[in-house]
């Protein structure tokens, strides 16, 4: 999940060898009379074409409801000059050659940009020299449109030259690098208008999602999920009223060498109402593991101790000066800010086919991260990995969920245990106990004033479970200056694009929460956390100084140092910021008098990660009731910059639906973690954001060539913040705690007094 530092070099290496090989050039495949009847024309491994002029995109991102096989044809059809009523998306399986396949940090596009029109402008440049080699030209007097290759008044179909044996080509590296792609101005395709390739099947009913694979003879599993997530050991196993259930088979008690699942129980039976009704009668005594005492607030508490303590953690940002300008500060200021829990709560509970066929282990699931999950299923299979193979499937939903494929793991041993093909489904409750959720979060954050009212200093300091740090090896995480390495995705967002004279960051791993269960990925991830106490700080820090808050956080997004952006992604830097600031302000009439009891808040942020910034600003308009509490989000006024914009109608859904969730997380979602288990298992108790709470949405984009960024997440993280500062306005009131319950606002309320 780490992101690269160099996008061009990863990008390159990714369309030559797949990121993984070590070939020093690229062949364009050779189609030769023999073999018209077998074989398409595949330039390269990302996509082919057949004898009809049909293009067949490979796509290695998980499908998850964001449509990002469309977002990807389209970038390699518009290079490509192919009609895009003739492309086709293929959802492949795990393999080596398609290098690491991982769908998170929303940087699916931002990383296949690249690729994906290198290897369009290959095939495009490698079809007109054939095209011209049949006309009876020279390759400068053609060009390509639609699928056609044209010379003067003659032209010859993409098909038709493939049909007769053409072409043949290789290119160097060098060659690649120099392949003329595409100005802004010339594309057909990208930015434009054009129907999403996945929906006519989910519109249908026709899409297979994993929750649908089945193949014959199967056995249908449902676990008995265990007290604790570490720990826990079975002690015995009573299923003498489960055997009362008809197609009831038996109980197995895992035993998993990857320690992904420790204490787990299988329930099998020949369907899989069966399946859960017997395991809701079979009795499993366990010893719980150390989690069994540990608590919410145990875990805030220790993040707290961590803080405070001058020493320990990662310093991601370590400017000097940082402690003598606060001992010189004319004023300071300090906040505290928390986070609960947050679950994932997707629609498709977490599933997975398991068996064993020609003697590999296949997997049928949806995953966003087939390569991170092959090495644990190995472990665990006790088998080589190249034995193991990932079928794809499109997700019901996933947030990150789908980035920890630990739920594959106990089918695959229940599948090896039984000789026969075993497909475990998780039911709602299990679902949500077994949530690798997002870990609760505590941050301080300080700033000083020096004796002309600037800001010359600011410390953030934040603890939270950490998510790579459990999911993979401390080696593959990012270091600091001083070697030490750390979770971007526990502390991305804290290393801002404001100018606050000297900087200090400061990333704790609560360990506590690290061992009590298993920190998850969840959409936006730690800008989630971070950007809800920024942006929460820097409306508290323009008060104290007597400055709007608009103009307070403008005045310190200047561009200077570290904050001027550089190419290719970050280009403008926080000017860029800035302008979706200015322009979302504008648009929700910022300064306007408002009614009583209602209140403008602002939020800007970048999103995910300085290397990828989707610069974002939101305006939000709030009533608060004074009688009972209840918070009403009346409009949300949302302006992006994400570079270009690939596909306009997906890129607004994915903008819609991060606010949307922002909103949720913001005012109604969150758990909490109590002796081992989250409390909240079902959607009645559990309540995300109903549609009669969905308020007015106007979101714009600006229009812009700079390189395309990612678009998933970045809407989540500026909606908390923005509504926790507007309650501010309407009812004076502060608030550092997510989710903002009506009991805590009638609390705040009451302490006014």
């Amino acid at each position: 999940m780490t992101k690269p530092d160099n996008q061009s070099a990863l990008s390159r290496r990714m369309f030559l060898i797949g990121l993984a090989g070590t070939a020093a050039t690229f062949a364009f495949a050779s189609q030769k009379a023999t073999a018209l009847e077998s074989a398409p024309f595949e330039p390269t491994i990302w996509y082919s074409i057949d004898r009809d002029g049909i293009v067949i995109v490979n796509i290695t991102r998980a499908e998850m409801g964001q449509h990002i096989g469309t977002a990807i044809a389209r970038i390699l059809a518009d290079e490509l000059e192919v009609e895009w009523s003739n492309v086709r998306i293929s959802m492949v399986d795990a393999d080596p050659k398609w290098g690491v396949m991982v769908t998170g940090g929303s940087n699916s596009v931002w990383l296949d940009f690249p690729v994906y029109s290198r290897a369009g402008a290959a095939g495009r440049t490698a079809l007109v020299e054939a095209g011209a080699k049949l006309l009876g030209v020279s390759p400068p007097q053609c060009v390509a449109r639609q699928g056609v290759v044209f010379a003067a008044n003659r032209s010859i179909s993409y098909g038709e030259i493939i049909s007769r044996g053409e072409p043949t080509r290789k290119f160097t590296p060098e060659e690649l690098a120099k392949l003329p792609i595409k100005p802004a101005s010339k594309r057909e395709l990208i930015g434009k208008k054009a129907d999403a390739l996945d929906i006519p099947a989910k519109v249908n009913g026709t899409a297979r999602y994993g929750i649908d694979a089945a193949v014959a003879g199967m056995v249908y599993a449902r676990p008995k999920i265990p007290p604790t997530r570490y720990g826990s050991v079975v002690r015995a196993v009573d299923d003498s009223a489960a055997k009362r259930i008809k197609g009831y088979l038996t109980s197995l008690v895992l035993e998993d060498p990857s320690n992904t699942v420790p204490g787990w129980v299988v329930v099998c039976a020949t369907s899989y109402p069966a399946a859960i009704r017997a395991a809701d009668l079979v009795k499993v005594n366990w010893t719980a593991g150390d989690a069994g005492h540990v608590s919410e607030q145990d875990i805030l508490d220790y993040g707290a101790k961590q803080i405070a303590a001058p020493q320990g953690g990662a310093l991601v940002v370590d400017d000097p000066g940082v402690d003598s300008a606060f001992r010189a500060a004319a004023s300071t200021l300090e906040r505290t800010y928390t986070t609960s829990s947050v679950l994932h709560a997707q629609l498709e509970p977490v599933n997975a086919l398991a068996f064993e066929k020609d003697g590999r282990f296949e997997i049928h699931t949806g995953s966003q991260a087939q390569s991170t999950i092959l090495p644990v299923l190995a472990q665990a299979l006790d088998l080589p990995q190249e034995r193991i193979i990932m079928r794809t499937y499109p997700m019901g939903g996933a947030f990150g969920r789908r980035l920890n494929t630990d739920y594959a793991v106990p089918a695959a041993l229940a599948a090896k245990i039984l000789g026969k093909p075993v497909k475990l489904v998780l039911t709602r409750p299990d679902d949500m106990r077994f949530d690798s959720f997002r870990s609760p979060s505590i941050q301080k954050l300080r700033l000083a004033f020096d004796t002309q009212g600037k800001v010359a200093a600011m410390e953030h300091h934040a603890s939270a479970g950490w998510p790579t740090g459990v999911y993979m090896a401390p080696a593959n995480m990012p270091k600091t200056a001083d070697g030490t390495p750390y979770d971007p995705f526990a502390i991305d967002g804290a290393n801002h694009w404001y100018s606050v004279g000297a900087q200090r960051v400061r990333a704790l791993s609560n360990d506590l929460a690290n061992s009590a269960f298993r920190p998850g990925y969840l959409r936006a991830v730690s800008p989630g956390w971070t950007n809800w106490a920024i942006e929460s700080f820097m409306d508290e820090a323009a008060r104290m100084a007597g400055v709007d808050a608009v103009a307070f956080r403008i005045g310190l997004l200047d561009g200077a140092g570290r904050n001027a952006g550089t190419a290719p992604s970050a280009t403008g830097g926080a000017k860029r910021q800035a302008a979706v600031l200015r322009r979302a302000a504008e648009k929700a009439g910022w300064g306007a008098a408002m009614p009583v009891g209602t209140g403008l808040g602002v939020s800007t942020t970048f999103g995910q990660a300085r290397a990828m910034p989707t610069w974002t600003a939101c305006v939000a308009r709030v009533r608060v009731d004074r009688s009972n509490g209840a918070v009403s989000v009346e409009k949300l006024t949302i302006v992006v910059d994400a570079g270009t914009l690939i596909h306009p109608d997906g890129a607004l859904a994915q903008v819609e639906g991060s606010a949307l969730w922002g909103l949720s997380m913001a005012l109604h979602e969150g758990t909490e973690f109590h002796k081992g288990q989250v409390k909240d298992t079902n959607f009645h108790s559990y309540t995300p954001l109903r549609i009669g709470d969905v308020p007015e949405l106007d979101i714009e984009f600006i229009e812009s060539t700079e390189a395309p960024v990612g678009l998933g997440e970045p809407g989540t993280t500026v909606v908390a913040p923005a509504i926790g500062n507007a309650i501010f306005a309407a009812a004076g009131i502060r608030l550092r705690d997510l989710p903002i319950r009506p009991a805590a606002v009638l609390a705040a309320l009451a302490s006014k007094k």
